[in-house]
């Protein structure tokens, strides 16, 4: 079975190379990634290729070496804060790298498994009688990224529909664990915790919004749920990737600073404020445990400690290296 994952060298496509170099060896694992880009984190055993999703050309030639049973599109432009400053860019890349892929598949005539991975951004300025969010809730997008995971997402049920395409979309609620970007807040405040731990910074942790309520999953539980769905999800159909708990951003700060320990003060940096937050995103899981009888395994607390050991890892081999923070 050939599984080919894209954006493969990002947080969730490393989590999911050893996931299934782990559990399901009889996949054989193709990954792609954008030329020139980084790919250390890969394992050695998947096998890799340089493609442009959003070069046509590109996807064309990818597809006429590798014929995949199975696709897991994680490629994209991932920081709603990112989009704010190239929603344009945000939208080429999220929508146009997948319009490439699935022309690809249909002009082959083959028939894999899909799964797309949309966000739990798409659900935006939510009401409180919606919560938890079912997937049947409204859209209302606030962010460009939030614009484009919807477009993105009603591109691939439009392929399932006129296409008869093998494609599951989901919305996947914040998750997080040993190698989240410093994009996102939780390892924005992890990384400076370490730099405070190791005398590299003052005590002071720069902030954005901490009143904004997530429901937090972990990277390793996401990927499970990813393949079960790509195994039992129905055709055509959107799940929500979640633990169906919320959680105070600043109740995460806390739990990292009484993990590391360390005494810090907090100061809210208004260029890490959003034109537009949504206050809350909180999930029903109901309809992918109904699916695949899924249940998550790591709690937040394990999580955020193999977060905090992550960047603190990371920090040593960057001295050892002289470079800095990706």
């Amino acid at each position: 079975m050939k599984v080919l994952v894209t954006g493969v060298a990002g947080f969730v496509g490393v989590h999911l190379s050893s996931f299934l170099l782990t559990e399901h060896r009889e996949a054989e694992v193709f990954g792609v990634v954008r030329p020139g880009g980084p790919r250390k984190r890969v394992p050695a055993e998947v096998v890799v290729f340089d493609a442009d999703l959003e070069d046509a050309g590109q996807v064309e030639v990818l597809f006429d070496r590798v014929r995949p049973d199975r696709i897991v599109h994680l490629a994209a432009q991932s920081s709603p804060q990112a989009s704010w400053g190239d929603p344009a860019g945000t939208l080429r890349t999220n929508v146009l790298g997948l319009l490439n892929l699935l022309e690809a598949v249909r002009r082959r005539r083959l028939s894999p498994r899909i799964l797309v991975v949309g966000s739990a951004e798409e659900y935006g300025m939510v009401e409180a009688r919606d919560l938890p969010l079912g997937e049947d809730a409204p859209l209302r997008p606030a962010t460009p990224y939030a614009v484009s995971k919807i477009s993105q997402g009603y591109l691939a049920l439009q392929y399932a529909l006129a296409f008869h395409m093998g494609i599951i979309r989901t919305r996947t609620f914040h998750h997080t664990g040993p190698g989240r970007g410093a994009s996102f807040a939780e390892s924005a405040f992890a990384r400076q915790i370490v730099d405070v731990e190791g005398g590299r910074r003052p005590p002071v942790l720069d902030v954005g919004n901490l009143e904004a309520v997530r429901d937090f999953s972990d990277a390793r539980d996401v990927v499970r749920a990813y393949w079960a769905l790509l195994e039992s999800g129905q055709a055509g159909d959107v799940y929500n990737v979640c633990s169906g708990k919320g959680i105070r951003i600043r109740d995460v700060l806390e739990k990292l600073i009484a993990a590391s320990g360390v005494e810090v003060e907090i100061r809210v940096d208004p260029e890490r404020l959003r034109p537009a937050d949504v206050p809350v995103l909180v999930g029903n899981p109901a309809r992918l445990r109904a699916a695949t009888g899924w249940e998550p395994r790591v709690s937040l607390d394990q999580s955020l400690t193999d977060l905090l050991e992550y960047w603190r890892e990371r920090v040593v081999s960057e001295a050892a290296a002289g470079t800095g923070p990706a």
